[in-house]
């Protein structure tokens, strides 16, 4: 179903749908899963099973798939870095595990450049730990990570996006000071798959755990997983939610269970997604953006630029996935925030991704027929 078809359920609650060409955001509800991921929930969740061993054999798959020692899959990105913060924390110790988020008699300080502070290391506090800034935000030097690695250190916490961002230390440097010590790397790399080799690497550059977020691959919105050394992984399944009924201990993670279905969305996602042809992607998205463009040539006052929006959410040029619409109002009656609210107002909601006086229309989850919507949308708002 797409969002131009009439949803039953959605309506009998007054859930407005929308067609969403701002690309792939948890608000929105993740990515839209292939007919093979839909078919997989559907035939697993028939059928019960002992989760503990699902994760494990979901997780050797992976593992095996992205060449990496060891991987679990988890409620997404931002709950691996909880996980695997608790992880290097309590160890494969069940009592430990049961009585974060006090941290007592455990290593509980984890480190972070000053320049790589963002918004989810939060979810690093969140198990108790202590996180501590290294430098400044003008640069962060070796000598002061050496000073400040001690017997407290848990972890060394480095957004794989901010990377390389100017005055940080690059990861193989980090890595090589924090294991001189004994002390874990965990790279939180949400949305790095493409391309596809890039998510093994930050173990082959010295990481030690690393976080992918599921639905950036086309896997559900509440889905992810982690990977890193067998000994890590196994603290992560520590204090994840398996056994807290039936084991010994009221492990930390419990809040974080998974459905069946959510885990086998996961691998199965990753699987399409490796064998996708990604230069046809990007064609289709070129040809997706000629449609919307071809819709909208020839109106008063726009001008339409193919552009890239990335992840971090940004407009640069290659490889195109958007259609980027600047609006003058002298030329064509109405802003970009006239345009941007009269889309919202719809029903479907057209949700796009609005910036001063252009609009973004990303193709990332669109469908044709929502293309098309979207420019007709476009043509009646501006009564062309």
């Amino acid at each position: 179903m797409t969002s131009l078809a009439q949803s039953a359920v959605l309506a009998r609650l007054g859930v407005r749908p929308v067609i969403n060409a701002c690309g792939i955001y948890t608000d929105l509800g993740g990515s839209r899963p292939s007919p093979a991921v839909r078919a997989a929930m559907d035939e697993v969740s028939g059928t019960f099973l002992r989760m503990t061993e699902l994760l494990d054999r979901t997780g050797e798959r992976l593992a095996q798939l992205l060449g990496a020692p060891a991987a679990r899959i988890t409620p997404g990105a931002a709950a691996a870095i909880m996980l695997g913060t608790a992880a290097c924390m309590a160890g494969t110790d069940g009592t430990k595990s049961e009585r974060l988020p006090d941290t007592a008699g455990m290593k509980h300080e984890v480190l972070i450049q000053a320049g790589h502070r963002y918004k989810y290391d939060r979810q690093v506090s969140m198990t108790g730990a202590r996180l501590i800034e290294i430098g400044s935000r003008n640069g962060t030097r070796r000598d002061q990570l050496e000073a400040a690695l001690n017997a407290q250190t848990a972890m060394v916490m480095h957004p794989a996006h901010l990377d390389g961002r100017p005055g940080t230390l690059p990861l193989e440097e980090v890595a090589g000071i924090a294991k001189q010590r004994g002390v874990p790397v965990f790279v939180d790399a949400a949305y790095m798959n493409y391309p596809t080799s890039i998510m093994g690497e930050y173990l082959r550059r010295g990481a030690s755990l690393v976080a992918i977020s599921a639905k950036y691959f086309g896997g559900p919105n509440a889905g992810g997983f982690i990977m890193g050394t067998p000994e890590l992984i196994a603290a992560v399944a520590n204090v994840h939610f398996t056994r807290y009924e039936s084991g010994p201990h009221l492990k930390y993670g419990r809040p974080l269970k998974m459905d069946r279905q959510t885990v086998i969305a996961v691998l199965v996602a990753l699987e399409e997604w490796l064998a996708t042809d990604h230069e046809a992607r990007f064609a289709h998205y070129v040809r997706q953006v000629g449609l919307l463009r071809g819709k909208l040539k020839g109106i008063p006052g726009l001008t339409l630029e193919p552009k890239c929006f990335t992840m971090d959410e940004r407009f640069i040029d290659d490889p195109v996935n958007c259609l980027l619409v600047t609006f003058d109002p002298g030329r064509c009656g109405k802003s970009a925030a006239d345009i941007a609210a009269l889309l919202e107002s719809l029903t479907p909601a057209v949700l796009a991704i609005h910036e001063g006086d252009k609009i973004g229309f990303v193709m990332d989850v669109l469908t044709d027929d929502e293309v098309g919507h979207i420019g007709d949308s476009v043509r009646d708002a501006l009564g062309a």
